[in-house]
């Protein structure tokens, strides 16, 4: 794949993924809006991994913290904080495997890249946002984080895998409906991106060497660099900004860009 392309694939992975305006629907996009190559699964999982290793290393006390409880996590022995956030943190994403099976064994998942489900998706989520962002109070914090709140926001996340909807986006959403504030909401949704993202990782690694395919390892290698240097840079700027800023210029975004997708499907 041309360098150029991988750049581009890469910086719009990075700048997205942690925005609430779903990375996966502008990665499908690329190719439908500018006639570009489908980039293929397997880059799109590559820049996914980039991105997971900027959101390791920008909360890397959070990860250090779940590390280190997570062999007594494993075991059954929930009785540290680094335990209790490594085993919320896996809970948190059984909901969206289970479901990613259940969506490719019966085909669903290939049939919703559409620019139809898209604008829809980002237009209707965008709107649960801003209601959530809204209406949503200010009374817990993420030391508040339950078993319960795990659960809920895990299933929050699997409906993410409907390309639009934004996993942070829906994350955050769910985290405000529960009464987390923006800060809080945003640390929580990206911590829980982490189990996620690796075990796609894996699936590439897998079928990456299950083909011997070498040029897609370099060109997924290359990919997830640049990725990786735009995501932590995305990811600084829109914690920083949730200090004073709330979520609706990235609703207002959504909904434009949501009726401009729908008017093309429909047109």
């Amino acid at each position: 794949m041309p360098l150029f392309h991988l750049l581009l694939v890469a910086i719009i992975q990075g700048v997205t993924e942690f925005l609430p305006v779903s990375s996966s629907g502008h990665l499908i996009l690329l190719p439908n809006l500018t006639g570009l190559e489908d980039q293929g699964q397997a880059i799109d999982v590559a820049v996914h991994v980039g991105t997971l290793f900027a959101v390791i290393l920008y909360f890397w006390r959070d990860v250090k913290l779940a590390l280190s409880g997570l062999p007594r996590a494993l075991t059954g022995r929930i009785d540290t904080e680094g335990a209790r956030l490594a085993f919320l943190l896996i809970v948190s994403s059984i909901p969206v495997v289970a479901f990613g099976i259940l969506l490719k064994l019966t085909g669903l998942d290939a049939q919703m890249r559409s620019m139809a489900v898209i604008g829809w998706t980002m237009l209707v989520f965008g709107i649960v946002l801003y209601w959530a962002d809204q209406a949503g109070e200010v009374t817990r914090e993420v030391k508040d984080w339950s078993l319960r709140d795990a659960m809920v926001m895990g299933v929050w996340q699997a409906i993410a895998l409907i390309p639009g909807t934004s996993r942070s986006g829906i994350t955050i959403t769910g985290a405000r409906f529960m009464g987390y504030g923006r800060s809080d909401a945003a640390r929580l949704s990206m911590l829980m991106s982490i189990p996620v993202i690796i075990e796609s990782g894996a699936l590439l690694v897998g079928e990456t060497v299950y083909e011997a395919n070498f040029g897609m390892m370099r060109d997924s290698v290359i990919a997830a660099g640049f990725a990786f240097v735009s995501a932590l840079l995305a990811l600084t700027l829109m914690m920083r900004l949730l200090r004073s800023v709330s979520f609706t210029p990235y609703v207002i975004y959504r909904i434009i860009l949501g009726l401009i997708l729908l008017g093309i499907a429909y047109s």
